[in-house]
C-alpha cells in the first residue's frame, strides 16, 4: 500500500500512508485509537475506496471496489467483533456465501469433512455442527480463521485478536499464527497489548494522526521507543508512580456466594487503596463484581461500607450507596451507543439533573462540561453519539457519570480493554487521583503488567474462590500471580 489517502466530512483519516507486508511475515500495525489503523484496513478490505494511493499484490496493481473483490484476491479480515451468526453451526458459518451444493441442495457431508479438516489443521477440537453461540471466544475466533483458510487467503488481518482470550488461549492463537506464517501467509496484527506484539511480530509499523511515523523490525524496536512513537511524546513510566496508602477497611465483603461461579468470597478494600482482583477468564472475577453491584442476585453474603450493612438487591441500590461499576463490556452494559455523550453522562444522575420530571438540559450540559474538561474527553460536541467515539473516550464517559454521582467505591472491570496506550496512561492517572482523594477502587484486569503496575494488593481467583493474596503488589511477579491462578 503506497500513499493511501482517505477523508471523511471534516476528518482527514489517512495522510499518505504506506505499508509493506511480505509473505510469511507477521506485521504489527500500531497506533492510538483514531490513528487511522481501522480506516487503512477497511481500504485494504475493500470497505472504503481510497481518495488517492495505490495497492499492489505480488507486484500487480489491484483496485478493490468491494469486500467481495478483496476476498477474491486472498485478503481476509478478522475483526474484533466477529462476523458470525450465533444460531448457525460452525460449518454453516464457514461456508456462508460459499456453500457446496449438489443438484441444488447443500452438501452437508462434504462441508462437514472440509470444516473438520480445517479445524484439524488449526489444532482445534471443534464439532463442525456446534452452534456458534455455544462456542468459546477462542473457538469462535478459530471459526473465523477457518473461514479465511477456506477462501485460500494469502493475507489475514487480525484486529485485537486476544482481547477476550485467556493466557493459554493466547498461546494457542500464537501457535496458529506461527503455522500460518510457515505456510507463507502474511498476517497484519493489530493490538494494544505491547507484550504480545514483541512476542509474535516480525516487524512493526506505527501510525499517528493518520500518517506513518516509522517502522522497523521488532528486534530493532524497544518498548519505550514504540510508546513514544505512538503517543508523540516521551513517557517516563508506563504506569504512573504512587505511594501506597495504608488505610482502614472501607468496603468489606463476607461470604459472597452464587452457585459455582462465586463460592464464599470474602475480602476488604481500604480507603485510598487499589485492590486488584485477577485470575483467568471464568474464574469468577466479573461475577463477584456483579454481585456487589446488585446486577446479579446473591445466594449468600454480606456487604458493608464504612461499617454499615448494605441491602443491595439491584444496581439502583448500589448506586444509592455510592458504588459505581465500569463493566467489562462498556458497549452493551455501560453505554447506550445510540445516545449522545451528554445523555449517557446524565443517565445515573437524573435525580439531581431533573426538575418536575423533566431533564434540566442546561444544568446537564454545564455538569458534563466540567467532567469533559477534567477527564480530557475528546469529542466534537456534547451531542456526539458515543458509538462514534474511541474506546478511551467511551471509557471516560462511563467514568464521568460515576464521578458526577459522587461514588465512593468504584469497580473497574477491565478498565483498559480496547484502549490505546496513551488513553491507558490517562486512565491510570485518574485511578491514582481517585484513591488520592480517599476513594476505594476494586480493579479487575487480565493484563498482569497492569495489575502489578497499579495495585496495592492483589487477590487471585480460581473456579469461584480466592486462592491467594499478594500483600505487596510492587514486589510481585507475573509468575507469582499465575501460580495462584492455575491451582
Amino acid at each position: 500500500m503506497q500513499g493511501i489517502e482517505k477523508s471523511f466530512p471534516g476528518v482527514r483519516a489517512l495522510r499518505g500512508v504506506s505499508l509493506t507486508l511480505r509473505g510469511g511475515e507477521v506485521l504489527a500495525l500500531m497506533g492510538e485509537n483514531g490513528a487511522g489503523k481501522s480506516t487503512l484496513i477497511k481500504v485494504l478490505a475493500g470497505a472504503h475506496l481510497p481518495d488517492a494511493g495505490t495497492i499492489e499484490l505480488d507486484g500487480q496493481p489491484v483496485h478493490f471496489r468491494s469486500p467481495h473483490e478483496s476476498q477474491r484476491a486472498g485478503i481476509a479480515v478478522i475483526y474484533q467483533e466477529f462476523n458470525l451468526i450465533p444460531g448457525l453451526s460452525a460449518r454453516e458459518n464457514i461456508f456462508l456465501g460459499n456453500e457446496r451444493s449438489r443438484a441444488g441442495f447443500v452438501s452437508r457431508g462434504s462441508e462437514r469433512a472440509v470444516a473438520a479438516e480445517l479445524f484439524q489443521r488449526l489444532g482445534l477440537a471443534i464439532d463442525p455442527e456446534t452452534p456458534c453461540r455455544r462456542l468459546t471466544i477462542a473457538q469462535q475466533q478459530g471459526v473465523e480463521i477457518a473461514k479465511a483458510l477456506l477462501l485460500d487467503a494469502r493475507i489475514i488481518v487480525m484486529d485485537e485478536p486476544t482481547a477476550a482470550l485467556t493466557p493459554p488461549e493466547v498461546d494457542r492463537l500464537f501457535q496458529i499464527i506461527n503455522e500460518l506464517r510457515s505456510r507463507g501467509i502474511g498476517v497484519i496484527y493489530i493490538s494494544h497489548r505491547l507484550d504480545e506484539v514483541f512476542k509474535i511480530a516480525d516487524s512493526i509499523t506505527v501510525l499517528r494522526d493518520g500518517a506513518n511515523v516509522g517502522g522497523c523490525t521488532t528486534s530493532e524496536m524497544s518498548r519505550g521507543k514504540l510508546i513514544e512513537m505512538m503517543v508523540g511524546r516521551q513517557m517516563q513510566d508506563e504506569f504512573p508512580r504512587r505511594v501506597p496508602a495504608v488505610a482502614e477497611p472501607r468496603l468489606v465483603v463476607t461470604g459472597l456466594r452464587r452457585g459455582q461461579a462465586v463460592r464464599d468470597v470474602s475480602f476488604s478494600v481500604g480507603r485510598g487503596e487499589v485492590l486488584a482482583l485477577t485470575g483467568l477468564v471464568g474464574s469468577g472475577r466479573t461475577e463477584t463484581a456483579r454481585l456487589i453491584f446488585g446486577a446479579d442476585e446473591r445466594e449468600a453474603g454480606e456487604i458493608l461500607l464504612d461499617g454499615q450493612r448494605l441491602t443491595i438487591r439491584s444496581p439502583r441500590d448500589a448506586i444509592r450507596n455510592k458504588i459505581g461499576l465500569l463493566p467489562e463490556d462498556r458497549k452493551t452494559q455501560g453505554l447506550v451507543l445510540a445516545q449522545s455523550a451528554r445523555d449517557n453522562f446524565g443517565l445515573p444522575n437524573l435525580s439531581w439533573l431533573s426538575r418536575w420530571g423533566f431533564v434540566a438540559l442546561r444544568r446537564e450540559s454545564k455538569a458534563f462540561a466540567v467532567y469533559r474538561d477534567q477527564l480530557k474527553i475528546r469529542l466534537p460536541n456534547e451531542m456526539q453519539r458515543v458509538r462514534n467515539l474511541s474506546g478511551g473516550n467511551q471509557q471516560k464517559i462511563v467514568l464521568a457519570k460515576w464521578l458526577a454521582r459522587q461514588c465512593e467505591v468504584l469497580i473497574f472491570d477491565e478498565p483498559t480493554r480496547g484502549v490505546d496506550v496513551g488513553a491507558k496512561y490517562e486512565i491510570y492517572l485518574l485511578i491514582n487521583q481517585l484513591v488520592a482523594e480517599g476513594k476505594s477502587v476494586l480493579m479487575i484486569s487480565s493484563e498482569l503488567p497492569e495489575v502489578l503496575g497499579l495495585a496495592d494488593r492483589i487477590l487471585v481467583m480460581h473456579e469461584g474462590r480466592i486462592t491467594g493474596e499478594i500483600a505487596n503488589a510492587r514486589a510481585a511477579t507475573q509468575q507469582d500471580i499465575m501460580a495462584l491462578a492455575i491451582r
